[in-house]
């Protein structure tokens, strides 16, 4: 089976822990081969199916030159999407106008026969903080708004919030208040940009201390274990990106029931691969673009992340 990976620039991956390279990895392992290519690659036209510029490539095992280009980047004619076996979307935030538009191209595709995953519907109609609005049961005190007013009051009510803009990735643009409320007005206007932009304030959950944990659902069902990203330094914020430590663990029972609830109604939409982020016992995101972590977890227990998500996809393509 040819499986197209549409993702960043492939010369961007960080490749001892980009979660992307080892599906690449795996699926290649078991015989598949790969192509790639990028959202801005994609095009439609009247009269056409959905095609894009691709490269065929071949992983080679350097960790350096890690990968070795059969078909270069506009060397041939545009291929059609429904030609391939699989089509792996897995291009990062932030979800723009761009990664908006390439969802459309990708249903287009799939009305033609093409099989995405995650599905691009399922992509659009699951921002992923405002996810976790149909979990209510799993979620702490969440505010989403607009309003100066309205964070005040809860602050007022919460006295420890968490601010962050609702499209950010990778802690971007997350702010603490404590109970002094100090420079709380600057971080609203910052933030919701006088009115202009919805903003996300939840209250602060002390066991963050003890990891921001990443829950991988895959085909419907919890990987046993999370990776918990910890802060360091005096950060209020685990993400990776920002300094945090991973620490895998095995899925505590909330976890699990969690990962148990959310997962088949989030695999029935089409949502192959997910990742809900738990502080504490609650759920504060649910991230469906480009769920990461598989590498961390492999590294620290053997899980072998990758090849839970190829046998999920494998199975996904045989309905």
């Amino acid at each position: 089976m040819n499986i197209l990976f549409v993702a960043d620039p492939l010369e961007s991956f960080k490749i001892h822990k980009d979660t992307t390279f080892v599906m690449m990895r795996e699926a290649q392992r078991r015989g598949h081969t790969i192509s790639a290519c990028e959202p801005q690659d994609l095009q439609w036209q009247t009269g056409a199916v959905v095609t894009a510029q691709v490269r065929d490539i071949h992983l080679t095992g350097d960790k350096s030159a890690w990968f070795s280009v059969a078909q270069p980047l506009f060397a041939g004619s545009p291929r059609a999407l429904k030609d391939f076996g699989a089509i792996i979307m897995r291009k990062d935030p932030p979800f723009d106008s761009e990664f908006f538009y390439a969802t459309h191209l990708l249903e287009q595709a799939e009305r033609e026969g093409a099989r995405v995953f995650n599905k691009p519907r399922a992509l659009r109609d699951h921002p992923e903080k405002l996810a976790i609005m149909e979990f209510p049961q799993f979620s702490g005190p969440t505010l989403v708004t607009r309003s100066a007013e309205a964070i005040r009051a809860f602050h007022a009510t919460h006295r420890d919030i968490i601010l962050k803009p609702l499209d950010g990735m990778g802690g971007m643009g997350i702010f603490r208040v404590k109970d002094d409320g100090l420079n709380l007005g600057g971080i609203i206007e910052t933030l919701n940009k006088d009115g202009a932009q919805s903003v996300m304030v939840q209250k602060f959950l002390p066991e963050i201390a003890l990891g921001d944990k990443r829950v991988l659902v895959i085909g419907g069902k919890p990987v046993p274990f999370c990776l918990a990203r910890i802060p360091q330094g005096g950060e209020v914020r685990g993400n990776l990106a920002v300094g945090g430590k991973g620490v895998a663990q095995p899925l505590s029972a909330r976890d699990r029931e969690i990962g148990e609830t959310l997962g088949p109604i989030l695999a029935a939409r089409g949502l192959l691969l997910v990742g809900v982020d738990v502080i504490g016992d609650c759920v504060t995101e649910i991230n469906v673009t480009s769920p990461t972590c598989f590498q961390e977890i492999f590294d620290q227990t053997g899980c072998d992340v990758a090849a839970l998500f190829i046998d999920a996809l494998e199975a996904a393509l045989k309905v």
